[in-house]
């Protein structure tokens, strides 16, 4: 077995431990034109989800929205004030590009705000097999300039987890291209940046992140005959000049390690303020989320959202 042969070294908590000692086991995915099986896929993943994060243990109220025609759960965690100027953490739910909608964006949606202690605008975006490319990322740019008509781009904030991030750095290439102006700062937690995987995590990290295989299958069909090579489609190889300043994390086992050192380091070279931040032996997406070196990884990334001007209001006594 994986946990056999890549035990969890003692230099992590004791719940990263055990984290570790899960075997994740391999998916199956369905033939690329089967949509029955994609969708069957998508719900079942879904419902763990729900089964794992109860958005009512949680301490934040989800509305449900319609903008523009895009579903996007707003999450405000409970203390936080409604203010004209208010910081709006725009969110992409991760997926893989193919799961992780509807419910399942309400409750990490919910987890988000509640890490952040921010307004988080949560994006349902459109999933293949019935919206492949670039409909999610068509839905992620409308939100965003709905954002922009009612915020200064100063108090707007953009990130993703996974699947998430690469809607993220993807919506950011399309607003900059359409002549958009960048939000405060970007959020790029173990980012899918590169859908063609040619970093050498993709081999080295092969069978030693317990959570994580290659996504080869559904990037094709998020990409439904698109050249993965397409900047919107991975955007580490895209023009990053011009991006606001960035946080990037991710672990000493994640597959998506290269994705996110080599974001870094093009986000570096453009110019960009960018840190990145590297657990030990954490796999894709931290360690279930309730260790103490996620609580870390969650306090790094408020604390650097606060030092970019996300500083939400506190609720008015009644």
């Amino acid at each position: 077995m994986r946990t056999d042969t890549f035990p969890a070294p003692a230099t992590v908590s004791e719940q990263a431990q055990d984290w570790l000692a899960l075997d994740q086991g391999e998916l199956t995915y369905p033939a690329l034109d089967d949509t029955a099986g994609w969708l069957a896929l998508a719900e079942e993943a879904n419902r763990s989800t729900a089964r794992r994060f109860p958005v009512a243990e949680l301490p934040v109220t989800v509305e449900d929205l319609d903008v523009d025609g895009v579903t996007v759960y707003a999450a405000r965690p409970d203390g936080v004030g409604n203010a004209a100027d208010e910081p709006v953490f725009l969110w992409m739910h991760p997926g893989g590009l193919v799961v992780g909608g509807g419910d399942a964006c309400r409750l990490t949606t919910a987890r988000t705000a509640s890490g952040t202690g921010l307004l988080v605008w949560g994006v349902d975006y459109r999933l293949p097999p019935r919206h492949p490319y670039p409909a999610g990322l068509d839905d992620a740019l409308a939100v965003y300039r709905h954002l922009l008509r009612d915020h200064d781009p100063s108090r707007v904030f953009v990130g993703g987890d996974s699947a998430g991030g690469n809607i993220a750095a993807a919506l950011l290439l399309r607003a900059k291209d359409a002549g958009l102006p960048m939000p405060a700062a970007l959020v790029l937690n173990t980012p899918q940046v590169d859908l063609t995987e040619s970093g050498d995590t993709f081999r080295t990290l092969a069978g030693v992140d317990n959570v994580l295989r290659s996504l080869r299958v559904p990037n094709a069909l998020y990409a439904a005959g698109a050249d993965l090579r397409e900047p919107y489609l991975s955007p580490v190889l895209g023009d990053l000049t011009g991006f606001p300043p960035t946080f990037l994390r991710s672990g000493t086992r994640d597959l998506f390690l290269s994705n996110t050192v080599r974001m870094h380091r093009r986000l570096r070279d453009a110019g960009v303020a960018a840190e990145l931040h590297v657990f030990e032996a954490m796999p894709h997406a931290g360690f279930g989320g309730d260790s103490p070196e996620d609580r870390e990884a969650v306090a790094e990334q408020r604390r650097f959202l606060g030092r970019h001007g996300a500083t939400a209001p506190e609720m008015e006594d009644a």
